[in-house]
C-alpha cells in the first residue's frame, strides 16, 4: 500500500449494527484515518408505505411478520452470533474512541457537509439509505457500497437467504460495488462467496457474510485509495429482492429447512 493510501481519510456511512461494525473495525485496523457517519435509521413505516405502492399491502404485511421474526431471531440467537464472532475473531461492537459524526440521514445537509470537510479518498456505504443523485454529485471521490448479496442477481434485501431458496448456494456471498443512483446497480468490484454455517438462519446470515467478506472490503478500499478501480462484468441476471412474506418464510423453513 502506498503512503497516500495509508494516510488518506476514509468515510463509512451506515446505520450501524453488529455485522457492519465487524467490517468497520477491520477497516480501522488497517487504516488510521476512518470516520463513521452514523445516520438515524429510516422509519420502518415510511419504508413500508413506499414498498406497498409497488408490491401491495398484503405482501408488505407478510414482510412485516418476517421482519418481526428476524428481530426475535437476533434476540434469541445471541449465543449463535457470539459463536460466529468467536470463530472469525470478529469485533462486533464499535471500538472506543472511533470518530463518529451523527446525522439524521445520509442525504442530509449535515452528512454532505461532513464529507466535504473530511475530504475522504473513498466513501464506503454499508447498510444505509440509497443516496440521491444530488448527494452523489456532491461527493468528489469514489463511492463504493458493501452489499450482503451477490450482485446483480441478488440486489436488495436478504441476498444470502434468496440464494439458498433458489437452490443457488454457490451465490451465497457479498458484493462490493461502485455506487450509482440505482439500488445495488453499480459496477461490481468484488464478489466474495462462502457458505452458511450450521444453525445459521436469516437472522445470522448477515454476520456470517460480514465474516467472510471483511478482508475483501479492506482490500477494495486499499485499491480504490491507490487509484485501482477495477470493475468487472459478472455475467449474471439482475433482480431485486425484498423480505420474504411470513407465510413463505415459514412454509419454506418447514418444507426445505431453509430458515
Amino acid at each position: 500500500m502506498n503512503e497516500a493510501a495509508d494516510t488518506a481519510s476514509i468515510v463509512v456511512v451506515t446505520e450501524g449494527g453488529g455485522h457492519i461494525w465487524a467490517i468497520v473495525n477491520a477497516i480501522a485496523d488497517r487504516f488510521a484515518n476512518v470516520t463513521v457517519i452514523l445516520e438515524t435509521p429510516i422509519s420502518k413505516w415510511s419504508l413500508l408505505k413506499r414498498r406497498a405502492k409497488r408490491q401491495g399491502w398484503i405482501s408488505v404485511f407478510g414482510q412485516i411478520g418476517t421482519m418481526m421474526l428476524v428481530r426475535l431471531g437476533k434476540r434469541f440467537g445471541a449465543a449463535h452470533a457470539e459463536e460466529i464472532a468467536a470463530e472469525y475473531n470478529l469485533k462486533t461492537e464499535l471500538r472506543p474512541g472511533q470518530n463518529i459524526v451523527h446525522v439524521p440521514s445520509a442525504n442530509a445537509p449535515e452528512a454532505i457537509k461532513a464529507i466535504a470537510d473530511l475530504k475522504p479518498g473513498v466513501v464506503l456505504l454499508a447498510g444505509c439509505r440509497v443516496l440521491t443523485r444530488e448527494t452523489l454529485a456532491s461527493i468528489p471521490c469514489p463511492v463504493i457500497n458493501y452489499h450482503a448479496g451477490i450482485n446483480p442477481k441478488y440486489r436488495g434485501m436478504n441476498g444470502a437467504y434468496w440464494a439458498l431458496v433458489n437452490d443457488d448456494a454457490v451465490n451465497f456471498g457479498t458484493t462490493v460495488h461502485l455506487v450509482d443512483a440505482g439500488v445495488d446497480t453499480g459496477a461490481v468490484l468484488r464478489h466474495t462467496r462462502g457458505e452458511p454455517g450450521r444453525g445459521d438462519t436469516i437472522s445470522s446470515y448477515p454476520l456470517r457474510q460480514a465474516a467472510i467478506s471483511r478482508n475483501a472490503c479492506v482490500d477494495v478500499v486499499e485499491k480504490v485509495l491507490s487509484g485501482r478501480i477495477e470493475p468487472f462484468d459478472p455475467g449474471l441476471p439482475s433482480q431485486i429482492w425484498f423480505h420474504p412474506t411470513l407465510w413463505f418464510y415459514v412454509w419454506t423453513g418447514i418444507r426445505r429447512g431453509i430458515w
